[in-house]
């Protein structure tokens, strides 16, 4: 075995240690990122440079990948907007049914003018050219003003994995604001209890910072995906929030999205 690689959502510090410690300590761990939309990956393996715990290798040939602040200005070490500022070999030109291109400069070109926004959350690190995904841009957590990834949080809850399954963080907006609510999903024989808030709010303020800690964490009993095994953020902050939802149909378990309809301690 020379190569493992991975896609579909970022892979956990912990798990590039379970697989160097666990299935070969000489491998080539790749976690890949792009789109169906593009049929491609804008970011991924490389053979020739080192793999770091936590990091997608490095950015993929033709592929002029960067990371904008709100200004449009490149920004590393730090969260940004996942930005191809070049065209690709194997972008999309023009939707169907889209005759004046309307649809298509929405979906792409609308945040930075005549630049591709691929609607993900990303951080290029400095030193080794290495990339952090930290989820989808229009599902990033914004309490207060200050932008962060639910990667960051589920990372956290990685060292709760015996007590909790799975997780869901979203934003909840209110009014001019908005506040993060954390779902989780109990292990079996686990119970649910206000110590393991406390425990769990600790540990994010401690990892992270105070900003990062959840305003609400509640239990649940099941986290709805998509076909291809992603969370489904989006659909839950509108739903969280009192907007309407779209169609289910891509979703893999969708009768889950009404367990997050009318949350006594979510109303405002």
């Amino acid at each position: 075995l020379r190569a493992m690689l991975s896609t579909g959502a970022p892979l956990a510090p912990r798990q590039y240690d379970y697989v160097y410690n666990n299935i070969k300590q000489h491998i080539q761990l790749a976690s890949i990122a792009g789109g169906t939309d593009i049929i491609s990956c804008f970011s991924g393996s490389v053979a020739e440079v080192p793999v770091h715990r936590g990091q997608l290798q490095y950015r993929n040939l033709g592929m002029a990948v960067y990371a904008y602040d709100d200004n449009g200005k490149e920004v590393y070490d730090t969260d940004g907007e996942l930005v191809c500022v070049k065209p690709f070999p194997s972008m999309p030109i023009y939707f169907g049914n889209d005759p004046d291109g309307a649809k298509y400069r929405k979906a792409y070109f609308d945040k930075y003018d005549g630049v591709w926004s691929h609607g993900d959350f990303v951080t290029i690190d400095s030193v080794t050219g290495g990339l952090i995904m930290n989820g989808r841009s229009d599902g990033t957590l914004n309490p207060g003003g200050v932008r962060f990834g639910s990667a960051e949080i589920y990372n956290v809850m990685d060292s709760f994995s015996n007590k909790v399954t799975d997780s869901l963080c979203v934003g909840q907006k209110l009014k001019d604001d908005e506040r993060v609510v954390l779902f989780v999903k109990m292990a079996d024989g686990q119970k649910f209890t206000e110590e393991l808030m406390k425990e769990i709010k600790v540990t994010i303020r401690s990892k992270l910072t105070a900003r990062h800690v959840p305003a609400v964490i509640l239990e649940t009993t099941d986290i709805p995906y998509t076909i291809n095994g992603k969370k489904v953020e989006v659909a839950v902050k509108k739903i969280v929030s009192g907007e309407k939802v779209g169609s289910s149909g891509a979703l893999r378990n969708p009768e889950a999205l009404d367990l997050y309809r009318n949350i006594p301690q979510l109303k405002f």
